[in-house]
């Protein structure tokens, strides 16, 4: 800063620092404090010669704690609340607490200067700090540490630096929040009782948004991505992404959706779009992610797509704005929030900045605010990142233009987050349906004689001049008329449409049949290629020092080639390079991911003495598409959200989660349920997300041991997703390209090893990697058909246990066939296989995990044509046991349940 007027808090050191700044350079500082000093340097002399100190400089310095009391704790004592009396907070801005009286009042202070106004009276300086803090707008920033975003904000606020609105501004506002107000009311009338979850009583926020879209586009904003909760959502459709009312009609009506029979839908409050719209001569492409009831759960997806557009297309933060509406209650309580606000400034996930908008209604469903909350505001999960926060009065619809305008050009200049209170009521209960005086009595009495911000900026309006009775009487009818002509042309339509949000994004791309699961598709790799792209993975700079046991790592990956022997990590590092060199984009996040929990994969190595960091998948040809691998913070759900949300807007990239431990899955289980597992069922939308579940029995107890299998295969269904549990790095390799090498994307569950990544026999040649494709089931390799009395059906790191102990057992009658894709489950190729044993007398669905775990209940319902037998683990509450002990003498039991069908038919 070339000028110093204010680095500190209020109290005589910071003025000690500027004073320091002015005996060096007296330019230093601005005039109103030069004048200050030079008249501090007076007093000073005048006191040493034996003068007293005026008592009108000593007040100087409380007429300047004062102003900080307003900078700081203002916010407590605004007009923010449009249906109830703030709280009380003490102690108050009252001069009298600052050591002033009313005596000084028309006393002239230089302190003014600080605040633009020069030398002016106290009750002037009071006005103005009352205005710029106190009134419609509050506003917390105090809290910054960072010296120019603090000066951006009081220049703004205290040098009357807001938005201002012209008359034409005044009226397109005021068209927009009649817009808003008058949909609600048409709804009303048509459908009673629906539920739509009004945003009345909000109203401002379609107009506020409206503002937003028109200066975004002033400042180079090329996208805005929202993502919102049910309350006024159908309203923001309407009103700010233009959705066809006709269809939303339609949706009222319950009409049924233009798909197949086996699709689901879901219902009009959670659906997306995406609109470009003309912004005064320019495009601007508008989105509004889907999501569930689960609050806040749609924050990290919209995170991730953002992210993924700026990778992808953009290249620039400054061309696309993440808009994430929120409820107060949901705010306060619901922990994504905070997960997502830490991940903020984070290389792997920032997005430049999030206006973040709360749609306080005061009200959590039927919980008063004091009890949906410790903290004094909703919005107080910002300070974690010191975040500013605009507290707004709903009823003030300019005031919140205001803030909505500032936010984004805050968020434009310095690239952080920023969040709006918008203080407002809720007219309804939870619902239309819902009875609010059972809980709220005395705040729903009030209600009912509030009037609306239409109605309020309507009078506004009519006094300043700006409108007449006739025109709003004019936009009323025009506005109402357009509404009934589109509720009347609804009655004609028959379906409804449900299309996928990102759809420019997806016009290359197909649905999947169950025939696109039946036929192989080619993921092979030729053999010279891969030694190539082999070398380059297990080469490191030679002039960089790195870590000893590193350099051995990458020397054992290079025998690996010579021996031809290739173990899970190198398989893995092959598919992402043959993908990055065939023009691929590939991004990997997750805890520890960079090195792998199990330190298998190194995709970063750090040079020794300054810790640079090496991505040898960045280093393999001119023209390679980016390997981007970040180690996330230590959060499921929020990160699990964001790499989601990057699928969805990346279609022709790979993205992947992989959990530390395939156990810590269920701490994102909401993303599962809601988003993964049916999004296309529910909102027509791909994903090619393949999530990585470290998954295996090895006596390390029951969080440690179980991704819980068995929860997604009781989530498979209308050909979701692909879950499988893979045995050869070969079909690992084979399993990852598939994802990119169709005309289609579904998410891709992976239940990956630990044990198996250095098995000696788990491993595989160059040949399995250059030919063929995915196996979904391997047959046992011994060639059994005309011997074996027994098949084993099995999945994962249980093959190598059974084999190996049948080995030590020297059981030669029992085949060992794995089922390496578990959904859709190959049914054929299973039967085909079965079908060349010609001596069975036992199939047997054998696995590590507990009977009411793992796929034994998924297996037997879905080959009830087979007489299916299973051998596990008894049924348990826990998915393993801690004592390692009680691990081997449970494995001990399993497997001499298995073998006693052999030891039956040699009887």
């Amino acid at each position: 800063m070339d000028k110093i007027t204010y680095v500190g808090n209020a109290d005589v050191n910071a003025i000690d620092d500027l004073y320091e700044s002015y005996r060096k350079d007296p330019e230093s500082v601005d005039e109103g404090w030069k004048k200050f000093f030079e008249g501090f340097e007076f007093a000073q002399t005048n006191y040493e010669e034996g003068g007293a100190v005026p008592e009108n400089f000593q007040k100087e310095f409380k007429v300047i704690n004062l102003i900080e009391g307003y900078r700081s704790r203002g916010h407590l004592f605004t007009k923010t609340n449009p249906v109830r009396e703030r709280r009380k907070y003490s102690p108050t801005l009252d001069i009298e607490n600052f050591g002033l009286s009313e005596e000084d009042l028309e006393k002239e202070f230089q302190a003014g200067s600080e605040i633009g106004l020069g030398t002016a009276k106290l009750k002037d300086i009071i006005a103005h700090l009352k205005d710029a803090y106190c009134e419609s707008i509050g506003l917390e920033f105090h809290y910054i540490r960072d010296p120019e975003r603090k000066k951006w904000f009081m220049n703004k606020l205290e040098l009357n630096n807001r938005p201002k609105f012209s008359t034409y501004d005044k009226k397109k506002i005021f068209r927009k929040l009649s817009e808003a107000t008058l949909f609600e009311q048409f709804l009303q009338k048509k459908y009673v009782g629906q539920k739509r979850f009004s945003v009345e009583g909000g109203e401002a926020l379609i107009a506020g948004l409206e503002r937003l879209v028109r200066k975004g586009a002033s400042l180079g904003v090329e996208e805005f991505v929202m993502g919102m909760a049910h309350r006024g959502r159908l309203n923001t459709l309407v009103n700010i992404f233009d959705k066809d009312i006709e269809e939303l009609f339609g949706e009222f009506e319950g009409k049924e959706f233009d798909d197949d029979d086996s699709f689901d839908g879901d219902v009009k409050y959670h659906l997306g779009q995406t609109r470009n719209i003309d912004v005064d001569g320019k495009n601007l492409q508008l989105t509004l992610a889907p999501n569930p009831s689960h609050l806040e759960a749609v924050d990290p997806v919209v995170e991730g797509i953002v992210r993924a557009k700026i990778d992808d297309y953009l290249k620039s933060e400054d061309k696309i704005v993440p808009v994430l509406v929120h409820g107060d209650a949901a705010i306060a309580a619901q922990g994504v929030v905070y997960e997502v606000i830490q991940m903020a400034q984070l290389d792997g996930y920032r997005t430049g900045g999030t206006i973040h908008i709360v749609v306080n209604n005061q009200v959590g469903f039927t919980t008063n605010y004091l009890d949906g909350r410790s903290s004094t505001y909703c919005t107080d999960v910002g300070k974690t990142t010191l975040s500013p926060v605009f507290h707004v009065n709903g009823d003030d619809v300019e005031a919140v233009a205001q803030t909505f305008l500032i936010a984004l050009e805050y968020r434009q200049k310095f690239h952080q987050d920023i969040f709006i209170d918008l203080l407002c009521y809720r007219k309804y209960g939870h619902n239309e349906g819902d009875e609010p005086k059972f809980t709220q009595p005395k705040l729903y009495k009030a209600l009912a004689k509030h009037p609306n911000p239409r109605e309020i900026y309507r009078d506004v309006l009519l006094e300043e001049g700006v409108i007449d009775e006739a025109y709003d009487e004019d936009l009323t009818s025009q506005l109402n008329n357009k509404l009934n002509d589109r509720f009347d042309a609804s009655k004609k339509q028959e379906k409804i449409n449900v299309t996928n949000f990102l759809g420019d994004l997806w016009k290359d791309f197909d649905y999947a049949t169950e025939e696109d699961f039946k036929n192989p598709h080619v993921t092979g790799v030729p053999k010279k290629k891969l030694l190539e792209l082999g070398k380059k993975l297990a080469s490191l700079p030679e002039d960089k020092k790195i870590f000893r046991k590193v350099q051995k790592l990458f020397k054992d990956r290079i025998d690996m080639l010579e021996k031809n022997e290739l173990d899970w990590g190198m398989a893995e590092m092959l598919a992402y390079a043959t993908l990055l060199v065939e023009g691929h984009p590939v991004r990997i996040s997750g805890q520890d991911v960079e090195r792998g929990t199990f330190s298998h994969r190194h995709a970063v190595v750090k040079t020794e003495d300054d810790e640079e960091e090496i991505i040898p998948l960045n280093l393999l040809e001119e023209g390679q598409a980016e390997m981007t691998i970040y180690n996330s913070l230590l959060s499921e759900y929020g990160v699990l959200g964001f790499d989601y949300g990057y699928s969805l807007a990346q279609p022709k990239g790979l993205t992947v989660w992989e959990a530390q431990f395939g156990d810590f899955m269920n701490g994102a289980q909401i993303m599962f349920d809601q988003f993964i597992t049916v999004g296309e069922d529910k909102w027509n939308i791909q994903s090619g997300l393949v999530v990585l579940l470290p998954h295996g029995y090895e006596g390390q107890g029951s969080e440690h041991s179980s991704a819980r299998m068995e929860r997604f295969l009781q989530s498979c269904g209308d050909l979701n997703m692909q879950v499988i549990n893979p045995t050869t790095p070969a079909n690992q390799f084979h399993a990852l390209r598939r994802q990119l090498k169709r005309d289609f994307r579904k998410p891709l569950i992976v239940f990956s090893p630990k044990l198996l990544l250095r098995y000696p026999k788990a491993v595989s040649t160059l040949e399995d990697l250059e030919e063929g494709s995915f196996n979904e089931v391997i047959d046992d390799p011994n060639n059994l058909h005309k011997t074996a009395t027994n098949v084993v059906l099995c999945t994962g790191k249980a093959y190598y246990d059974f084999i190996a102990e049948a080995e030590r057992r020297e059981v030669k009658n029992m085949a060992f066939v794995r089922v390496e894709q578990l959904y859709p489950l190959p049914k054929d190729q299973i039967n085909e296989v079965l079908g060349k044993y010609k001596k069975v007398k036992n199939i047997i669905w054998g696995q590590e995990e507990p009977e009411n775990m793992g796929a034994w209940t998924y297996m037997a319902m879905n080959l009830r044509h087979i007489d299916l037998k299973c051998v596990s683990r008894a049924a348990s509450a826990a998915p393993a046991a801690g004592a390692k002990e009680i691990h081997l003498r449970r494995l001990n039991k399993l497997y001499n349940n298995l073998f006693e069908y052999a030891a039956v038919a040699v009887k």
